[in-house]
């Protein structure tokens, strides 16, 4: 096949006449050793040390959904990386955000963007939100194999579901099943700590600026009990990684708006290094 293109210039013709409006179901019939489950790893003894990814959190707000990440990977008790990106853009409409074997889950995300690109191109139209989240499910379970070995991947995706005109969340397992999540959701070393922070702030009538707020003091707190989460490093200039997703679409927030957030739950936190209290009735 390949000395056939080279000697013609062209691709094959099932390469131009794709049979199914699936990428992945596209590569598995030309090429399944792309497809990360279908790797066949070396033997090996004991734990498998890779960077992995920590907390992503998420919130819905009237109107959206914000989706964030602390910046910190880790290699069992070593920070690997300060400054590791874990939310990324899916589509136009949707994010993902990554929390497990660092490397595996970025291969899974850009995968999972030429599955959606795919599918317009193909279909002339887009996934439904319920839909990308299906795909997605789908991705996660054919890595089984792997997470098995250790090699996990357990991302958080969220959505403005242009259908029913508002936020959406979902949450997976490392088997691929899929949970809708209500009002806020996290993943990942730290989300026993952030879901509790959110737990205690979240209201349905928050704004959009609140909710950003809000998705940050949770990852503040999730830093400051869980090792493998990073907090704001005001001295490196790393802040998280923080996007808003609404009827308008998919926006990064920039550094200096992320900075000011980050900045000003700082300055709160030398006065209630707790953070905000909750009322009790």
């Amino acid at each position: 096949m390949e000395a056939n293109t080279r000697s013609t210039g062209r691709l094959p013709a099932a390469f131009l006449t794709p049979g199914s409006s699936s990428f992945m179901d596209f590569l598995s019939d030309h090429q399944p050793e792309m497809l990360p489950g279908n790797r066949q790893l070396p033997p090996t003894q004991g734990v498998i040390e890779a960077p992995h990814g920590t907390t992503i959190v998420a919130v819905t707000f009237p109107g959206g959904v914000v989706l964030a990440g602390d910046r910190r990977a880790t290699m069992g008790n070593v920070i690997a990386q300060r400054d590791i990106e874990k939310v990324f853009p899916a589509d136009e409409y949707s994010a993902v955000g990554i929390a497990g074997t660092a490397g595996l889950a970025v291969e899974m995300v850009k995968l999972f963007q030429l599955e959606l690109e795919h599918f317009e191109k193909v279909e002339g139209a887009q996934l439904s939100l319920e839909g990308k989240a299906n795909r997605l499910s789908t991705m996660i379970r054919s890595n089984l194999g792997m997470a098995m070995q250790g090699l996990a991947v357990v991302p958080l995706f969220a959505g403005f579901d242009v259908d029913r005109a508002k936020g959406r969340i979902f949450s997976y397992d490392v088997t691929g099943g899929r949970s809708e999540e209500h009002n806020y959701a996290a993943t990942g070393s730290g989300s026993i700590f952030a879901r509790g922070a959110m737990k205690k702030l979240f209201r349905e009538d928050l704004t959009e600026e609140q909710a950003t707020t809000l998705v940050v003091q949770a990852l503040y707190d999730a830093a400051d009990d869980d090792s493998a989460t990073g907090g704001p490093d005001v001295a490196r200039r790393i802040y998280p990684i923080v996007t808003v997703i609404t009827e308008d679409g998919f926006r990064r927030l920039t550094e200096s708006e992320s900075s000011e957030i980050a900045r000003a739950i700082l300055e709160r936190r030398l006065e209630q290094p707790d953070g905000p209290r909750a009322a009790l009735l």
